[in-house]
C-alpha cells in the first residue's frame, strides 16, 4: 500500500494510543458500529487533509466502516504524531502520507498523495485540498460530489471563494456547528493550548501577564483556562462587540501595541496574518514568551522577527526557539505553528468527540443528496447537532426536561401572554 510515514515500527505504540482515544469517543463509536452495518459511503474515495492524530485516526476508523476508501495527509507540518501514523497503515489499511517535520516540500507532495487516489469526497482542516483542487488540480474538479471543513480559517477561504463565485463544488462548514464550535474551539483549545505552552516553555502562568489576541470561541476558551491558571489575562481584539464582551467577562481589554510592553507570555487565536508584528516585537520585555494556536503560522510575523533579531538560537527547548531583540530575549514557540498540536498532544478525545462525530455525519450527509448541491458552503443540519449532542448527554448520564403539550402550544401561539 503506497503511504509515506517515518516508521512502521511504531505501529504498536500508535494503535494503543488510537485505541485510548476510543475509550472516551463515544458518540463517534456509536457512528461507526451504525456505518459498519449501513455503509452511507460505500463506493466514495475520500481524501482528508487533518491533523495526524489519536482522535483523527478513530474518525477515519469510522469513514473506513462506512465503506468509503480513505486516505490521509497532514493539515499541518508539526502536528502530526508518527506512530498513529504507523498504525494507520499498519492496524488498518489506511494510506497516510505524514512525517511530523515534515519540510514545505514534502507537505505539498503528500497533498498531491492524497489527491492521486481521485477522490469524490475532501476532508479539509484549512481548505488545502479545496485551494489544490480549484489551482492546480482543475480537471478533478468535476469528479468532486462535495467536501466537509474543520477550521474557522478554512471556512473563512472558502466562504471568500463562494462569495467571488470561484467555489466550484459544495462543501459543509463543519467548524460553525456549535457541536464543534461551543466545545472544540472554547474547552479544546483551551486546554491543550496552555498543555502546549507549559510543556514547551515550563513556565509558571500564575503572575504572569497572558495577553490572548483574538476573543472568538478559541480566544474565549484560551482566556478563561489562563485565567484559570492564575494569569492575569490581557485580550487583544479588532471587533467591538468582543472586545465589549471581553472586558464584561473581567478581562483588560487593549491594542496589542499597548500589551506588547507588559505581556509576559502571547498567543494569537485569531485566523488572520501578522498580529503580532514586528512593532509588537520592538516593544516586548527580555524573556516574552509567543506562540500561536490559530490554524497557520501567519498570525505570529516570525520572518520578521528573523530580520530583526541580532541572533538566533534554535531547540534552546524542545520546540523552543530564542531571538535577540536588542538586549531582550524572545522566545518562539513551535516555530509559530499551532502549540497545541506540535508541542503538545491537541485537544482531548471527549471533545474531538463531537467534533468528528459532527464531520462524519456531515460527510455522510453531502455524500447521500439525492438532490445535486450548488457549490456554496452548507450549515451543518440541525438533526445532526441535535444527534450528536443528545448522544453525548447519553454517554455523559445527563438527563435533560422536554416540553409538555401544554408549554409547546404556549410557545407556537401569539395569543397566549402575560
Amino acid at each position: 500500500m503506497k503511504s509515506d510515514i517515518k516508521d512502521k515500527k511504531l505501529a504498536e505504540k500508535g494503535e494503543k494510543r488510537i485505541l485510548w482515544a476510543d475509550r472516551d469517543m463515544p458518540v463517534l463509536s456509536q457512528i461507526r458500529e451504525r456505518f459498519a452495518k449501513e455503509k452511507p459511503l460505500k463506493g466514495r474515495v475520500l481524501a482528508a487533509c487533518l491533523h495526524v492524530t489519536a482522535e483523527t485516526a478513530n474518525l477515519m476508523r469510522t469513514l473506513k466502516e462506512g465503506g468509503a476508501h480513505v486516505s490521509l495527509c497532514a493539515s499541518n507540518p508539526l502536528s502530526t504524531q508518527d506512530d498513529v501514523a504507523a498504525a494507520l497503515v499498519e492496524k488498518y489499511d489506511i494510506p497516510v502520507f505524514a512525517i511530523k517535520g515534515e519540510d514545505r516540500d514534502t507537505f505539498f507532495k503528500h497533498l498531491n498523495a492524497v489527491l492521486d487516489f481521485k477522490p469524490d469526497l475532501t476532508m479539509d482542516d484549512g481548505a488545502d485540498l479545496v485551494t489544490m483542487l480549484h489551482t492546480d488540480r482543475k480537471s478533478q474538479l468535476k469528479d468532486i460530489i462535495g467536501g466537509t471543513e474543520e477550521t474557522a480559517t478554512g471556512v473563512i477561504r472558502l466562504k471568500a471563494m463562494a462569495k467571488a463565485g470561484a467555489l466550484k463544488f459544495p462543501v459543509v462548514a463543519v467548524n460553525d456547528a456549535k457541536t464543534k464550535n461551543l466545545f472544540d474551539n472554547r474547552y479544546g483549545t483551551g486546554q491543550s493550548t496552555l498543555d502546549g505552552i507549559v510543556r514547551a516553555a515550563d513556565v509558571l502562568l500564575a503572575g504572569k501577564t497572558f495577553v490572548v489576541a483574538g476573543y472568538g470561541w478559541c480566544g474565549r476558551g484560551l482566556a478563561m483556562r489562563a485565567r484559570g491558571m492564575g494569569a492575569n489575562v490581557i485580550v487583544t481584539e479588532i471587533d467591538s462587540v468582543k472586545a465589549l464582551e471581553a472586558a464584561m467577562d473581567g478581562f483588560r481589554v487593549m491594542t496589542m501595541k499597548e500589551a506588547a510592553s507588559v505581556g509576559d507570555v502571547f498567543c494569537t487565536v485569531t485566523g488572520n496574518i501578522h498580529v503580532v508584528s514586528v512593532e509588537h516585537f520592538k516593544l516586548m520585555k527580555d524573556g516574552a514568551i509567543v506562540c500561536n494556536s490559530g490554524h497557520f503560522d501567519v498570525e505570529v510575523d516570525v520572518a520578521g522577527l528573523k530580520k530583526l533579531a541580532k541572533s538566533v538560537r534554535k531547540d534552546v527547548r524542545a520546540f523552543v526557539d530564542e531571538y535577540m531583540v536588542g538586549k531582550n530575549r524572545i522566545y518562539l514557540l513551535a516555530e509559530g505553528r499551532l502549540v497545541n498540536l506540535a508541542a503538545a498532544e491537541g485537544h482531548p478525545a471527549s471533545v474531538m468527540d463531537m467534533s468528528f462525530s459532527t464531520q462524519a455525519l456531515g460527510c455522510e450527509w453531502m455524500a447521500t443528496q439525492k438532490k445535486e448541491l450548488i457549490p456554496a458552503v452548507y450549515d451543518v443540519p440541525v438533526n445532526i447537532e441535535e444527534m450528536v449532542a443528545e448522544t453525548k448527554l447519553a454517554a455523559m448520564g445527563i438527563s435533560v426536561d422536554t416540553l409538555t403539550p401544554e408549554q409547546k402550544k404556549y410557545l407556537a401561539s401569539w395569543q397566549e401572554g402575560t
